[in-house]
């Protein structure tokens, strides 16, 4: 695992915590966060600075939850782009949150084969 990208203290410390909710918990994430992406785009498309900003704030949550500070740190980015009301320049940051949650994505799914189907 990449600690560039996920945090493996912060999800051992999620699996002792989860035990064998763990796999729902990673499972329960990638859904959630393909979700709130999909609000993100939605947000730099119609230029909603107020949807952007509570998108990238609950995305920024979760992300810090799970450990994928990279990630955190560019919604964190872009909740202040949006609270500024500033999106001339949310699409180069709605394209780094893309591109850093797939390379996420890839990670906790390959974390979630690890335990058995829930």
């Amino acid at each position: 695992m990449s600690d560039n990208h996920l945090d493996r203290d912060v999800l051992n410390t999620l699996q002792d915590i989860m035990e064998d909710e763990y796999p729902v918990l990673l499972d329960t994430f990638v859904t959630d966060s393909e979700e709130r992406l999909r609000l993100l785009q939605t947000a730099e498309h119609d230029q909603d600075a107020q949807a952007m900003r509570r998108a990238a704030h609950s995305f920024k949550g979760s992300c810090s939850n799970m450990g994928a500070k990279v990630l955190a740190d560019s919604c964190r980015d872009l909740e202040e782009l949006a609270r500024r009301g500033d999106l001339a320049e949310s699409a180069p940051l709605v394209e780094r949150i893309e591109r850093e949650f797939a390379i996420v994505r890839i990670l906790l799914k390959s974390e979630r084969q690890r335990f058995p189907a829930s």
